[in-house]
């Protein structure tokens, strides 16, 4: 087999996922999709791809004539569903980023689609892949944590609003604010790291105080929340609490942490200096002493999103956040914000 050939949608993310794919040797990014003209040209220019289409349609409609084995979708929210589901039926594998759509409805029907044409979905839940996710996985899985129990996982701004006026403030385009932009990262990785549990009911709360007074005073639209939390429970007793701003009151500019609790030991995974180099630590007790435990990072080459789906298409092996599990993380976004409209806990069926 040659190098599987890749289209990539939408530009401003995606021109992550061209280097993505460009570092896996039998991958070739050869058509782009953008409707920014200048942005189009420009992204073309940078990584010397010839093939550009002024929209993903335009692209999926000529993916049987440029021979695409693999299309990633990487335009704003409301976008994922119809461009995921053209180019599944294109007979294309699918790469799509977070959050996977703008509702679980939209998800599941996704899912059933990539079901439907026997392609494979992935969803870039990009922070599962790095040297020190790896690496707290491989220790749960080894049982170093036992029986996990309760997990809280945030991702909090002290000021990081996108741009007023933009589809990240308007929920018509982004279907929420920082909940489906930043939780949908920490929700994954924490449900990732205890095993993807099955969620039973959710109470939620968001507020706009901050962003909503700022975007007034200037004029612009926002109807989106700054601030969004939520306690989740599972079928097998565990708590998850989740938090994600662009605006809070607090000291640290970028704060990022996941924290699980076990039988057997905890762990913490976080931020180093408000940015996005990641440290970890395990804590446990053995013979009535307790212990901490410093990961210490060695380089470790870990595939991106983009290099794992290529390698578990050519090796057929399945692939790690697969649409099943994005469906789960899009039933819980649309839970919170169910419950905090309502103002009482919610139950996912």
């Amino acid at each position: 087999m040659g190098k599987l050939r890749v289209g990539v949608i939408g530009l401003g993310m995606g021109a992550g996922h061209i280097k993505g794919f460009g570092k896996h040797p039998d991958a070739e990014v050869v058509a782009i999709g953008e409707t920014d003209v200048e942005r189009l040209g420009r992204v073309g220019e940078t990584f010397g791809i010839s093939e550009r289409f002024n929209s993903g349609k335009e692209l999926i409609a000529s993916a049987a004539d440029l021979g695409l084995d693999i299309i990633s979708v990487a335009t704003p929210n409301n976008l994922h569903k119809d461009l995921t589901i053209g180019a599944l039926r294109a007979g294309c594998h699918v790469l799509c980023e977070k959050p996977m759509a703008m509702n679980a409805s939209e998800a599941r029907e996704m899912e059933a689609v990539a079901e439907q044409t026997g392609r494979r979905l992935m969803i870039n839940f990009s922070f599962r892949f790095n040297e020190v996710a790896d690496a707290l996985k491989r220790q749960v899985e080894a049982g170093r944590l036992g029986d996990i129990y309760f997990a809280r996982s945030i991702w909090l701004r002290r000021r990081g609003l996108p741009g007023f006026g933009g589809w990240f403030g308007r929920k018509e385009l982004s279907g929420g604010g920082p909940l489906i932009d930043l939780g949908v990262h920490r929700i994954d990785l924490a449900l990732w790291l205890m095993g993807y549990p099955e969620p039973t009911w959710v109470l939620g709360s968001t507020y706009d105080h901050i962003a909503g007074k700022i975007a007034a005073e200037e004029g612009k639209d926002f109807d989106v929340e700054d601030i969004a939390m939520a306690m989740i429970r599972f079928d097998n007793g565990a708590t998850l609490e989740a938090e994600a701003s662009w605006a809070a009151n607090i000291k640290e500019n970028e704060l990022m942490k996941t924290r699980l609790m076990g039988t057997d030991g905890g762990l913490l995974y976080h931020n180093e200096d408000e940015g996005y180099r990641f440290s970890a630590e395990l804590f446990y007790e053995s013979e009535g002493y307790h212990y901490d435990s410093q990961l210490h990072p060695t380089g470790r080459q870990v595939p991106s999103a983009m290099e794992h789906l290529v390698d578990c298409i050519l090796t057929d092996t399945p692939h790690t956040a697969g649409a099943h599990e994005g469906v789960i993380v899009m039933e819980l976004l649309d839970a919170i914000y169910e419950s905090a409209e309502k103002g009482e806990p919610v139950r996912i069926q």
